[in-house]
């Protein structure tokens, strides 16, 4: 693989070995279901979902899979959180447990009502 940064999720998702592509593909699965109208696109060097700006990001990381729901994506489901490490704006996945796929739905699903509230971007 050449050191260039991918430019689409595909091109992400092929540079990590088979196990991690499986599950980033479970994320992007996931994600897509919600969010069957959401452009992706690589923003910030990682897997991003738009739909009227920014909705949701994903990446791999050596021992998990971040998601990024921005922090108010988060806080709506601190409690079903709580058992992630996480920051302002991401909680870590850890590869050695299965992926909440479920939970990633209902974020995704929460961010999409959210971006539609919003006014639509010119």
């Amino acid at each position: 693989m050449t050191s260039d940064k991918p430019t689409t999720i595909d091109e992400y998702i092929a540079g990590f070995p088979a196990d991690i592509q499986k599950l980033l593909q479970e994320v992007r699965e996931a994600i897509r279901s919600e969010a069957p109208e959401a452009g992706e696109k690589i923003g910030y060097g990682i897997p991003t979902f738009t739909l009227n700006g920014n909705l949701i990001h994903f990446a791999a990381f050596k021992n998990h899979i971040g998601l990024y729901p921005t922090p108010n994506g988060l806080e709506e489901f601190k409690d079903e959180l709580s058992g992630y490490k996480g920051a302002k704006g991401s909680v870590q996945f850890p590869l050695d447990q299965s992926m909440p796929i479920d939970l990633i739905k209902r974020i995704t699903r929460f961010r999409v009502a959210k971006m539609m509230a919003k006014p639509k971007k010119k």
